[in-house]
């Protein structure tokens, strides 16, 4: 089965994200979708065992991954800000964190880190656990099991177009982007 790349389009025009920065950002991802598809049919052609199969299977996490998180990030965006409404994702966080507040200041400070990668509220299903994680490249860092509740890109091209090198302008940006109700439909209690 092939992937078909999701339409982003409806995210044009939000505030303090270019359209440039977003339309490029996109066919970033649509080239992981298309790299995706591709190592699927080269793996479906070459011998298991061979340095060829090892290298494409090795790069498949890289893509899917990439294809993946830009998927799950682009979700929990909107073109209309919107805030964490009271409910159950609302009071896991204070009680994992302290405070909304508080898991905002590290899940920015984590974002703040130095290098390239993503940052991931992870949901642990099997007690339920909240986990603020740095995932390097795009397959690197994930915790197995757990669902990403809320994505955040730190790579370069999702900022440098319009903020250059003040990350800290982008990640409050993203915060002002973040659609809460797509991010509240991924907790399970």
């Amino acid at each position: 089965m092939l992937y078909t790349a999701k339409n982003f389009q409806h995210l044009l025009g939000i505030n303090g994200l270019s359209d440039t920065l977003l339309t490029n950002h996109f066919s970033l991802y649509e080239g992981y979708v298309k790299n995706t598809n591709t190592l699927i049919q080269l793996l479906a052609e070459k011998e298991i065992g061979t340095p060829e199969y090892a290298e494409l299977k090795r790069r498949f996490g890289w893509e899917w991954n990439g294809m993946r998180l830009h998927e799950l990030y682009f979700e929990n965006m909107s073109i209309e800000s919107s805030s964490l409404e009271e409910g159950q994702l609302k009071e896991k966080i204070e009680e994992t964190y302290g405070s909304l507040e508080n898991w905002k200041k590290i899940f920015t400070g984590i974002a703040s880190l130095r290098g390239i990668g993503w940052v991931v509220l992870y949901q642990d299903p099997v007690n339920k656990a909240l986990f603020s994680t740095w995932v390097n490249e795009h397959d690197l860092g994930h915790l197995s099991g757990c669902t990403p509740l809320l994505v955040m890109d730190v790579f370069e091209h999702a900022y440098m177009t319009d903020y250059g090198i003040k990350r800290a302008d982008y990640i409050e940006t993203f915060f002002r982007s973040l659609d809460w109700k797509v991010v509240a439909k991924r907790f399970s209690n």
